[in-house]
């Protein structure tokens, strides 16, 4: 009887025919690291809905989607001759060790610390030079925002407590009104919502899962309105739907 093959094999095995120049898919062997990216980005975030959702039939499911991603980088990077996913695997196992010293070293200190100490560490190995160095730009305007922030703190570049950061976001909204072209309005709103990550940062609040359930309470709450209203919804004048919305937001309570 034929062994049956260890499912990552598996998945490398249909990733390397899906790429095939002569047998393989058409769609798949014409993508490139960048074309992938935004799939990449989107599969992430797949995973962290059916997590909120609490669904772990869909999180399977949105688990080897986002593994996939990572087969199909690995595998492009085989093809260039870069790298393949047996060396991703190592790299990251490396890193777990290195940064816990604790834990596989028997080292005397651990923790958060010592994780951050040794990331700086890292940092300084590959040749950057500031704080801010290594904080991926492709993030998430709000969640780089707060990492930016919190690489800055740490050099004692932060407020002393919350108030100076609220009194930031008084002063912003000012230059936001005063702001006299598009371009202006855009900076000057580019910098309220920093100052914004920054006061919930300092109230010890994470700003994109703030944010995520304020997205979530107001498709609820809209969502009401229009069962509410039924097909007249959108020709109710506002006031009409403001009260929806209020009548919404009390059967919440």
């Amino acid at each position: 009887m034929t062994a049956p093959v260890p499912a990552i094999d598996r998945l490398v095995a249909i990733m390397a025919r899906l790429r095939d120049p002569k047998t393989g898919c058409e769609w798949d062997t014409v993508q490139t690291f960048a074309t992938i990216a935004p799939y990449t980005i989107e599969e992430a975030y797949e995973v962290a809905d059916a997590i909120e959702r609490g669904d772990m039939a869909d999180l399977k499911d949105e688990l080897g989607d986002l593994l996939l991603q990572v087969v199909f980088h690995s595998r492009m990077a085989e093809e260039a001759g870069d790298f393949a996913l047996a060396d991703v695997a190592h790299a990251i196992s490396d890193k777990m060790e290195r940064r816990h010293p604790h834990i596989f070293k028997g080292a005397a200190e651990g923790g958060h610390h010592l994780w951050e100490q040794i990331k700086a560490a890292e940092r300084g190995e590959k040749g950057h030079e500031s704080a801010l160095d290594g904080v991926a730009i492709g993030l998430p305007a709000l969640l780089r925002a707060e990492k930016l922030q919190k690489r800055a703190a740490r050099t004692g570049f932060d407020w002393p407590d919350p108030s100076g950061a609220r009194a930031k976001i008084d002063e912003e909204l000012v230059e936001v009104e005063t702001a006299a072209t598009q371009a202006e309005i855009e900076e000057e709103v580019g910098d309220l919502l920093f100052a914004v990550v920054n006061w919930a940062r300092k109230l010890g609040v994470d700003p994109e899962a703030a944010l995520r359930g304020a997205n979530a309470k107001f498709e609820r709450r809209f969502k009401a309105m229009e069962a509410e209203a039924g097909d007249i919804f959108e020709a109710l004048d506002l006031d009409a739907k403001e009260e929806l919305w209020a009548k919404a937001k009390r059967g919440e309570a």
